[in-house]
């Protein structure tokens, strides 16, 4: 499987931490191989996937919390047509930020 880097252009180019990436910096930080890293993190995100299938939370310390938020169904627009469109109710991941981290990305709190 190959994945490849994505890179976002704002003000400035900027690389984006993606699958890929993070494959590639836990494979040469902690000397694994390849094939070694990529079924680490997928195994990560399908524990975290189950994990939100179930309704269940996760939370890592210092770090954040990924809990499922649900939400009725309700009566939409098509922006394009105008028309009205009924949206089926539906459960959406969400990510709540840590305060360790809050404050590490704020420059407040050193490594």
């Amino acid at each position: 499987m190959v994945y490849k880097k994505v890179s976002v252009i704002s003000h400035h180019k900027e690389e984006v931490m993606n699958k890929s990436g993070l494959i590639e910096e836990l494979s040469r930080k902690e000397n694994l191989t390849e094939k070694k890293a990529i079924d680490l993190v997928n195994l990560v995100f399908k524990g975290f996937t189950d994990e939100l299938r179930k309704n269940g939370r996760i939370e890592i310390r210092g770090f954040g919390s990924f809990v499922v938020r649900k939400y009725d169904a309700y009566t939409g627009r098509n922006p394009k047509t105008g028309k009205s469109i009924k949206v089926s109710p539906k459960r959406l991941p969400f990510f709540k930020v840590g305060k360790e981290l809050k404050e590490r990305v704020d420059g407040k709190k050193k490594r």
